[in-house]
C-alpha cells in the first residue's frame, strides 16, 4: 500500500511538472463551463501570473463572441457522449486580459470520474495567430500575383532551374494559343523555333556552372512559336529569383508583329520619300548635268573630226596626232559614261544595300554629282582625306545622297557672295568614328533656325519645302550617326556628318 502511495504521488509530481513546462495551453472545464484549473502556459496566454487573476467567466467570457458558439458546440457534444475521444480541431479567437488577440487551434478530451461520467472535459490549444497570419499573407501574395498574370497587358512566363515552366499568364495563354493547365512542367523550348530551343538548354546549363548572364536584365529581339506554329517577333526581358539555391526565370514577352510591319511600311514610305528627294535633286540639276555631259560629248565629236581630216591627208604623216585624238576620245567618253552612270546609281529605286565602302571612294563618288556646275560659278572646292579613316559600314546610295544635299545647299548658299570657297575633308573621330565636313562662305544660317534646321518642313530657301535636310538626318540617324551644322568661322556654314567605322570582324567577313 505504502509502494502504491508513493507511486502516485510520484506520478503526480510529474504530471504538474509536464503540464508546467508544456509550451501549449492546457485548461480542465465542466460541464457548466466553469474553468477548475489552467497550466502555466494557458495563464500567460490570457495575460495573467496567477489562476486567481482570471476574469469572471473564463474561459468562456475570454472567447470572442463571434466563436462562442463553435466551443458551446464542440463542448456540448464532447459532454452528451456522442465524441468519447480526442475532439476534431477547431479553432476559437480569444481577447487576452493584455486586451491582445490570439487564434486559438483546440481539440477536447472527456474526463470521466471515477463512475465513467463525463463531467469535465480537457482542452489542450496553440496559438497559430502568427502561423493564420503567414498563411493569409501568402494567400493574399498568391491572390495578388494570380490578378497581376490575369491582367498583367504583356505575356509573361516563369520557369524553373531546369526550362519547365511553372507559371503561365493569360496574356501569354492569348499570344502562344495554350492554356496554363496544358503548359504547366512543359519545357520553354515549345515556345521557341526549333533552331533556338536546340540551343536553350545550353544556355541554362551555362549559366548554372559559370553564373555569367548573358540574357539576364537584357531585353532582346528574339522569334516566338505559338501553338499552331506561326513564327513571330517578340521583344523578351528575363529576370531572376532566388529562393536558397533554387532560381526561377521571369520572362516578359511582348509582341512585335504589328510594330515591326508598321516599320517595314514606315522603311518603305521613307523609301519612297527618299527616292524622290533625288529624283527631285536630278530635276534641280538638270541643266548643269545636261551642261557637263554636253562637255565631253562636244569634245569627243571635235576630237573624231579632228581624227577625220587627218586621215584624209596620210595616215602615216599623222599617225602621232591621230593615235591623240582618238585616245583623247577614248577618255571624254569615259568622263561623260562616269557621269551617266552616277546619275543612274543616284535616282535608281532599290533595297537599302549597307556594305564595307571605303570613306575615300564614297566622297569622290559624291562629288560627282554634287560638284556638277561648281566651278563654271567660279567655285573653289578642296578635299582633304585623312588616310586612317579606311571604311565605313553604309548604304552608297544615301550617303551619296546625302553628301550631294549638302553640297548643291552650299553651292547655292554661296551665289551672292565674294568669296566662294567649298572644303570637303574626312578624318577620324573619337568613339571609332569618321567624321565628314562640308563648309562653304555662304551666307549662313539664321541663329535662330539653327536648332530646327533638321526639322521636317523648316527652310531658310524662299521656294523650298524644307525636306532635303529632314531626310539627311533620317539617313544618317539609320546608320547610326549624327549630323549637325554650326556656323564657319569664316563665314558660311560647316555641316558635320559622323558615321560608325566599320568593325574588323565586318571587314573580316568582308
Amino acid at each position: 500500500m505504502r509502494e502504491s502511495m508513493t507511486i502516485d504521488t510520484n506520478r503526480k509530481a510529474y504530471l504538474e511538472a509536464v503540464l508546467a513546462t508544456l509550451p501549449e495551453c492546457v485548461a480542465i472545464v465542466d460541464r457548466n463551463f466553469r474553468l477548475i484549473d489552467m497550466n502555466q502556459a494557458g495563464l500567460m496566454k490570457v495575460g495573467v501570473e496567477h489562476f486567481e487573476d482570471l476574469p469572471e467567466g473564463a474561459p468562456l467570457s475570454l472567447i470572442s463572441r463571434p466563436y462562442r458558439r463553435i466551443y458551446r458546440e464542440a463542448f456540448e457534444a464532447l459532454l452528451s457522449g456522442e465524441k468519447r475521444s480526442v475532439s476534431e480541431p477547431f479553432r476559437v479567437e480569444i481577447k487576452a486580459v493584455d486586451s491582445t488577440i490570439h487564434l486559438l487551434e483546440c481539440r477536447l478530451a472527456p474526463l470521466a470520474d471515477e463512475n465513467g461520467s463525463i463531467n469535465a472535459a480537457v482542452i489542450t490549444s496553440r496559438d497559430v495567430s502568427e502561423w493564420q497570419s503567414a498563411l493569409d499573407a501568402a494567400e493574399q501574395s498568391r491572390s495578388i500575383l494570380e490578378s497581376i498574370l490575369a491582367t498583367v497587358p504583356n505575356a509573361m512566363v516563369v520557369i524553373d532551374e531546369r526550362g519547365h515552366i511553372t507559371s503561365f499568364s493569360a496574356a501569354a495563354e492569348n499570344l502562344f494559343g495554350y492554356q496554363e493547365v496544358e503548359m504547366l512542367g512543359q519545357s520553354v523550348n515549345i515556345l521557341m523555333p526549333e533552331q533556338h530551343a536546340k540551343t536553350h538548354d545550353s544556355y541554362l546549363e551555362r549559366y548554372h556552372r559559370t553564373g555569367e548572364k548573358h540574357i539576364i536584365g537584357v531585353g532582346r529581339t528574339v522569334e516566338g512559336r505559338k501553338k499552331d506554329g506561326t513564327i513571330f517577333p517578340i521583344r523578351l526581358e528575363i529576370g531572376e529569383a532566388k529562393s536558397g539555391d533554387k532560381c526561377l526565370f521571369t520572362g516578359f514577352i511582348v509582341d512585335l508583329t504589328e510594330q515591326k510591319k508598321t516599320e517595314a511600311e514606315l522603311q518603305a514610305l521613307q523609301g519612297d520619300l527618299m527616292h524622290a528627294s533625288r529624283l527631285s535633286a536630278v530635276g534641280t540639276l538638270a541643266s548643269a548635268l545636261a551642261h557637263e555631259v554636253n562637255q565631253p560629248l562636244t569634245a569627243i565629236a571635235n576630237y573624231l573630226s579632228a581624227a577625220r581630216d587627218l586621215l584624209d591627208t596620210g595616215v602615216e604623216d599623222n599617225k602621232a596626232l591621230l593615235y591623240e585624238a582618238l585616245q583623247e576620245s577614248v577618255s571624254e567618253s569615259l568622263r561623260a559614261g562616269k557621269i551617266v552612270r552616277r546619275l543612274r546609281e543616284f535616282v535608281a529605286k532599290g533595297e537599302v544595300n549597307r556594305q564595307i565602302l571605303s570613306i575615300a571612294q564614297l566622297v569622290e563618288d559624291a562629288m560627282t554629282l554634287g560638284l556638277v556646275g561648281a566651278y563654271d560659278k567660279g567655285i573653289e572646292c578642296t578635299i582633304d582625306i585623312d588616310p586612317d579613316t579606311n571604311h565605313v559600314f553604309a548604304d552608297r546610295v544615301q550617303i551619296q545622297q546625302v553628301m550631294v544635299n549638302l553640297m548643291r545647299n552650299a553651292i547655292e548658299a554661296m551665289s551672292g557672295s565674294d568669296t566662294k570657297k567649298m572644303g570637303i575633308s574626312v578624318q577620324s573621330a573619337p568613339e571609332k568614328r569618321v567624321e565628314i565636313a562640308i563648309s562653304d562662305t555662304g551666307s549662313g544660317i539664321d541663329p535662330e533656325m539653327i536648332d530646327k534646321l533638321f526639322h521636317p518642313f523648316a527652310t531658310t530657301k524662299g521656294g523650298g519645302m524644307g525636306l532635303g535636310l529632314s531626310i539627311c538626318r533620317t539617313i544618317i540617324e539609320a546608320h547610326e550617326g549624327t549630323i549637325y551644322a554650326e556656323p564657319n568661322p569664316h563665314g558660311g556654314t560647316i555641316f558635320r556628318i559622323f558615321l560608325l567605322k566599320a568593325a574588323k570582324e565586318q571587314l573580316h567577313v568582308e
